[in-house]
């Protein structure tokens, strides 16, 4: 459910670039979606399709790029990746560590837009 308030900000910020070049119609949206945000290309499309109704994005197609979680290790220094879905304990694959930082992920941003 949560797909709802993330599409509702998209739409407004897709609006306000629109009506400032003066697009006549928003075409497509491109999204790059980080795993951990937990967003669904298909909701988000579906309530675009019903919050976007009578406005300049009404029919526009939404296209996300995933961008997978990767956190940097703070003992051995290497880059690793985990399916936060599946792992209980996320450690290190490559010493075990369990300190480290979140380097890829989270994103949420509205990459471009087609418009006519």
């Amino acid at each position: 459910m949560h797909e709802l308030a993330v599409t509702k900000s998209i739409l407004k910020l897709v609006l306000n670039a629109a009506r400032e070049i003066k697009a006549k119609k928003v075409q497509a949206i491109y999204l790059t979606v980080g795993e951990m945000r937990n967003l669904e290309q298909d909701w988000i499309q579906r309530y675009f399709d019903y919050i976007s109704a009578n406005t300049l994005a009404e029919g526009a197609r939404i296209e996300v790029k995933k961008v997978p979680v990767v956190f940097h290790c703070k003992q051995c220094g290497q880059e690793f990746s985990a399916d936060i879905h599946q792992e209980a304990m996320i450690h290190c694959s490559h010493c075990s560590s369990l300190d480290y930082s979140l380097l890829t992920g989270l994103e949420l941003v509205v990459e471009n837009m087609e418009v006519i």
